[in-house]
């Protein structure tokens, strides 16, 4: 019984020594392109975004104009719309497929928390019922971002701008 117990064991341990052996292989050069870093740096700032509208900035930030079914050399600018159900990017490519500008509108979003007390400690009692965050994005002159809010006091109606850091426009 000793004997079919070591040799069991003398098996099992010569399977792994075979399992260490390693294989190595050289793998092909990758390179990889940053060319609209400086968008999505400028999107995320301090405050917190709402998750759509994060999502399909990186969409519109990773997407690749020469790889696309219409690139053709004769164009300068591209313009690509972008879709969810919160709202649109509108973004200008040039023809090496960096992003120029964009213009994007999203409805009923989560508010950055600077936003929300800004507003509610100007306008207490007041609820904020309808929101739109618009951005324009330039290169070179980064991004500038407002809300558009709809406050609701009763049967009174009030319309604001602030901007990301909560300041009345």
């Amino acid at each position: 019984m000793k004997k079919v117990l070591l040799g069991l064991l003398a098996i099992g341990f010569t399977g792994q020594i075979y399992a260490q052996i390693i294989k190595t292989e050289e793998l092909s050069e990758v390179t990889v392109f940053a060319t609209n870093y400086k968008y999505l740096s400028d999107m995320n700032t301090k405050e917190e975004v709402s998750i759509p509208v994060e999502l399909l900035q990186r969409k519109v930030a990773a997407f690749d104009v020469k790889e696309s079914e219409f690139y053709q050399d004769d164009y300068d600018t591209y313009q690509i719309n972008f879709f969810i159900p919160e709202g649109t990017i509108l973004a200008a490519y040039d023809a090496d497929g960096k992003l120029v500008r964009t213009a994007e509108r999203f409805k009923n979003v989560n508010l950055p928390k600077a936003v929300r007390e800004s507003v509610y400690n100007r306008f207490p009692g007041w609820t904020i019922t309808k929101d739109i965050y618009l951005v324009n994005y330039q290169e070179g002159k980064g991004a500038n971002k407002k809300y558009k809010l709809k406050l609701e006091n009763g049967e009174k109606v009030l319309r604001v701008k602030v901007d990301e850091m909560g300041k009345f426009l």
